[in-house]
């Protein structure tokens, strides 16, 4: 899906919003609700009051890595992108090159059996691509401690649209499982950002209303930032108490909804085709379009996306199409900020009356 719209810089979110005035913190953002062509404007701290109890939250524990490291390619100064690890001492990574102003652009990877410098004495050897077909992202057999690389010459991947270097604090999120990201490398390389709101004031505010939590965890990879590729294949799991929290919410009539576009994919990856969701880990390719649609998921806390962005093909399988354009439209119109440091939106199913929806397969 591509939106017909164009984002003005003004409305790129360049720091967290923490940093955009005093008396500020991480839910001093707006939220757009849009069940479907109908939308509303809300401060996202009205959360609380927008869901209802038994109302289930599907949230994201990755934590985030400092997944950016100066090295060489030869004489040339290159930015590794740390995005995927993979097993037995391969990395899928994307290479960049500085741009002279903080950030990084675009630089074709490999060729195959090029060695990459970084600090450590750390090596990477490049292998293959990760697809047939591009070459933004290698598979690279890494010789050295990558963990311990990330932890002492790492910074988070940024964006050329943000204003400066930000710490790697400001992009962890308050359901981030940390210790879980600092002895094997696992982690996600871009933040699980649709989360980036909550603090702990507004969780305790929704578990008071009756609302829970199912935390899954799925380790996302670097972004196409220039071409909007499809995601690749990406580590998850879904234990067997977010499983069933999920599978009672439904039973019970309570909307699922998940918090960003991970939770989705990895939710949807764990649900059989009796729609009941089962205790699942490993690798997933879903790919979440129309045509697959949605098979447990009922809403989508979400950031605002790019409108050639890959990710609108799940907010329409969600949503629907006309949805999701009136959505941006109002976004648009409203001043509202893109990117991980701005604005989200909440869809919502339309309203309908509460039923439960039962199985004769709930374990």
């Amino acid at each position: 899906m591509t939106l017909a719209l164009r984002v003005p810089d003004e409305l790129l979110a360049r720091v967290p919003a923490e940093q955009r005035g005093p008396g500020r913190d991480r839910s001093s953002v707006r939220m757009l609700v849009s069940r479907g062509t109908a939308v509303a404007h809300h401060r996202f701290t009205e959360l609380p009051d927008v869901l209802r109890a038994g109302d289930l939250l599907v949230v994201n524990t990755s934590p985030t890595l400092a997944a950016a490291v100066d090295g060489a390619l030869g004489h040339a100064r290159v930015v590794v992108h740390f995005s995927t690890r993979g097993d037995g001492g391969r990395w899928a990574v994307e290479l960049r090159e500085p741009d002279g102003r903080g950030t990084t652009r675009p630089r074709a990877g490999g060729p195959r059996g090029a060695v990459a410098a970084l600090p450590g004495g750390v090596r990477l050897v490049y292998e293959e691509p990760v697809s047939a077909d591009g070459e933004r992202l290698w598979w690279v057999w890494a010789r050295g401690d990558v963990p311990a690389l990330l932890r002492e010459h790492g910074r988070p991947i940024r964006y050329s649209y943000t204003e400066r270097d930000q710490p790697l604090s400001a992009y962890q999120t308050v359901f981030a499982l940390h210790g879980r990201g600092t002895d094997d490398g696992a982690g996600s390389a871009e933040m699980p950002s649709a989360a980036r709101p909550f603090t702990d004031r507004v969780v305790a505010r929704l578990v008071s209303r009756g609302v829970q939590f199912a935390p899954i965890t799925l380790h996302t990879g670097v972004a196409s930032a220039e071409s909007h590729e499809p995601p690749y294949g990406e580590r998850f799991e879904v234990p067997e108490a977010s499983a069933r929290l999920v599978n009672a919410a439904r039973a019970g009539g309570g909307r699922v909804v998940a918090v960003g576009t991970t939770a989705v994919r990895a939710v949807e990856s764990a649900v059989g085709d009796d729609g009941v969701v089962r205790a699942a880990r490993g690798w997933t390719e879903l790919v979440v379009t129309p045509e697959r649609g949605v098979r447990v998921v009922d809403g989508l806390l979400t950031g605002l996306h790019e409108p050639e962005a890959s990710h609108l093909l799940m907010l329409e399988a969600i949503a629907g199409r006309e949805a999701v354009s009136r959505t941006y439209e109002e976004a648009l119109a409203g001043l509202y900020l893109w990117h991980e440091f701005g604005d989200v939106h909440l869809i919502l199913p339309e309203d309908k009356p509460h039923r439960a929806r039962c199985s004769s397969n709930f374990p």
